[in-house]
């Protein structure tokens, strides 16, 4: 059960990401918007924890430094 679940964030995490990018790079959503850096970020979460817990750790510290990309990037536009 715990395994499906870190699996189910993984995919999620890809899913996330991958969805961020494209709706950004279809001028759907602009790269100041809250949507997309929350796409970002939790995708980016989604892939530490599924990483982190196969112990397959370049892709979690990756995704340690996408996340905090996005978490700063928040901060700024809600500034």
């Amino acid at each position: 059960m715990k395994k499906n679940l870190i699996e189910i964030f993984g995919w999620y995490g890809v899913g996330a990401i991958v969805l961020a990018y494209a709706l950004v790079s279809f001028s759907i959503l602009p790269v100041n918007s809250i949507c997309y850096q929350l796409l970002n970020g939790t995708g980016a979460v989604g892939i530490i924890v599924d990483s982190m817990y196969k112990k397959d750790y370049q892709p979690g510290i990756l995704n340690i430094l996408w996340a905090l990309i996005a978490l700063i990037a928040i901060i700024n536009i809600l500034r």
